[in-house]
């Protein structure tokens, strides 16, 4: 991300007393987050760290990074790729909009900036300094989509030296917690032609998964 890049490690750096402050609230952690000295490009470009998180929230969706246009708007997933993926997830917009169901974190909260052959990818370190404060704050979740390769990286240990298609494939090794899957871009068109179980093997329990999740959180309104 060219200027904006920070390394490995040096996220949560700020200053005076904010350093010790505890992380113990949605408000700290986002206050935290937007005088992290990483962000400092960001916040001086008048952007707002994208994700949305609940106490309520039942399924985290752990993605990448958001597009320019998400960034813009400030709304996660409002592009091609967020209507799909709520086809996927067999819900509603108000369903996936909804703060008492989905959370969304992505691997990193800001657009991280355009490269020579697409988007940058998000900064090394962000998720392990930002989820975990946050995750802390949401014990109700019961399923985490891994979408794309970043987050199966971080997340899934195990699934380190295997590729995408696999954890994919094989998701139900890393149930019932956690359920990879393939980004839900249009331009992975390719990838769904040569893996047609992906439609018919995966998605039916995806929407499972999903349905099980909601129906948890509507016995308890």
């Amino acid at each position: 991300m060219g200027s904006s890049s920070a390394p490995a490690g040096a996220f949560g750096q700020r200053h005076g007393d904010q350093r010790a402050a505890p992380l113990d609230t949605f408000d700290a952690v986002r206050h935290a987050l937007i005088h992290d000295e990483a962000n400092r490009p960001m916040r001086e470009k008048g952007w707002e760290p994208l994700y949305t998180a609940s106490a309520d929230a039942r399924i985290a969706v752990i993605g990448q990074a958001p597009g320019i246009k998400a960034q813009t708007s400030g709304i996660p997933w409002d592009d091609a790729s967020g209507r799909k993926l709520i086809e996927w997830l067999g819900v509603t917009e108000e369903q996936f909009r909804s703060p008492t169901l989905f959370a969304f974190l992505g691997m990193d909260f800001y657009y991280p900036g355009r490269g020579r052959s697409g988007d940058l990818p998000p900064r090394k370190g962000f998720a392990a300094t930002w989820h975990p404060p946050l995750l802390a704050l949401m014990p109700r979740i019961e399923l985490v989509l891994l979408i794309g390769r970043y987050a199966q990286l971080h997340y899934l240990p195990s699934g380190r030296h295997r590729t995408l298609t696999d954890n994919v494939r094989d998701h139900r090794n890393f149930a019932p917690h956690w359920f990879p899957l393939v980004h839900p871009s249009p331009l992975n068109f390719r990838w769904q032609a040569r893996n047609p179980w992906f439609v018919t093997d995966v998605l039916p329990e995806l929407k499972a998964r999903v349905r099980t999740a909601v129906g948890h959180a509507a016995a308890e309104e």
